[in-house]
């Protein structure tokens, strides 16, 4: 089969990216779906930070890779053994595919899987096969999805089926902004309607958070990014305050809005000192949350004994800590009903063409969520 691919052959170049192109749009040849596998033709895919991080060397992969994680379409095949799908069904990509044996997934902590992390360190899917090539070079999968493709081969438990009214422009993003926002705040940081909650870096998945942070009845809604022009959008989706986290006295305001510090504060930025922010501002006995994915050379510091003294709660969320076969339907009824207008974070319809100059958009911090649309 053939496919189109954005192709990414080295990490580091130089911006604008629209100038220098990291990501080649090729032609590239696609084998058969092997053992629980799918071909899915893509439908929309929504470009992340998480990408960015691939492009400018924040997060380093095995190259060349096919880039691109959050993604819906439509099944076109299915391979040997595969029971749950059938062709035409409607599907959302999770990046971290859960294989269900391990100890995590077990325990029903799914965004942990052990394998699935293991394969997309290898650019692999999850049973180990690679089935991208390109004059007979094997091109690694990304996070086991490879979504800025026009059709993948991807494990079946990468996939999960959505109802068919659903519009897939809008569902691409359940695969990541909206599980890992919005689980971040309903999720791993169980917030309780009444309570306070800080978001900290509004970008995509911020502001996904902070719809949640809205749906789950948060009293004060504290957001908190560099850019004017987030802060002012996140006011516009239900942000009771905004403020500048880099302005002399911006701690000492959140706590003074909230009597103490928020009760959750949801950091999104993937920068230490947004993270440690998020902490200063958590009150005594609340829970600080991050989501972000900084270099992996940071580090953050903080008084130890803030931990036992305040019984302050310093927690990770990955894939927003869900289990995507319950909370991707969960959260698409959520925004079909109104609750999750998860539309207003689409700032920029693209062609796989323009992925370039999406990604220069992102990286200048000029747009929320960006989809690529495909025919």
């Amino acid at each position: 089969m053939k496919t189109k691919i954005a192709l990414l052959r080295k990490m580091g170049a130089e911006r604008p990216y629209g100038t220098t192109r990291p990501l080649e749009i090729i032609e590239a040849e696609l084998s058969q779906p092997g053992f629980g596998e799918l071909v899915v033709k893509m439908a929309a895919a929504g470009l992340c930070h998480s990408d960015l991080s691939v492009i400018n060397g924040d997060r380093p992969r095995d190259m060349p890779v096919a880039l691109g994680h959050e993604a819906s379409g439509v099944v076109e095949s299915v391979g040997p053994g595969v029971t749950r799908f059938a062709p035409g069904d409607h599907v959302v990509m999770v990046f971290v595919p859960s294989c269900g044996h391990c100890v995590p997934c077990a325990s029903g902590r799914p965004a942990l899987c052990e394998p699935g992390a293991v394969a997309a360190g290898k650019g692999a899917l999850l049973g180990g096969s690679k089935h991208i090539t390109c004059e007979g070079v094997t091109i690694n999968h990304h996070l086991g999805v490879s979504a800025f493709s026009t059709r993948a081969v991807v494990s079946e438990n990468s996939c999960v089926k959505i109802d068919k009214s659903i519009p897939l422009d809008k569902a691409a993003l359940l695969g990541c902004a909206v599980l890992t926002g919005v689980g971040a705040v309903l999720n791993s940081g169980e917030l309780k309607a009444g309570q306070s909650c800080a978001i900290v870096g509004l970008g995509g998945v911020g502001l996904a958070a902070l719809l949640g942070a809205v749906a789950g009845g948060a009293n004060k809604i504290i957001a908190a990014d560099l850019s004017a022009e987030k802060r002012k959008a996140a006011l516009e989706l239900g942000a009771t305050h905004a403020v500048d986290p880099s302005e002399e006295g911006a701690i000492a305001r959140v706590k003074e809005i909230t009597a103490g510090g928020v009760d959750l504060a949801a950091e999104f930025a993937g920068a230490v000192p947004a993270l440690k922010f998020a902490y200063d501002i958590t009150r005594r006995g609340g829970t600080t949350v991050t989501a972000g994915l900084p270099n992996p050379a940071a580090e953050l510091k903080i008084p130890a004994v803030s931990l036992t003294v305040g019984e302050q709660t310093l927690k990770g969320s990955y894939v927003g800590s869900c289990v995507p076969i319950r909370d991707i339907p969960r959260f698409a009824a959520m925004m079909m009903d109104g609750r999750l207008p998860i539309e207003k974070l689409m700032t920029h319809r693209l062609k796989l063409e323009e992925i370039n100059e999406g990604f220069e958009r992102l990286a200048e911090g000029t747009a929320i969520r960006q989809v690529i649309v495909f025919d």
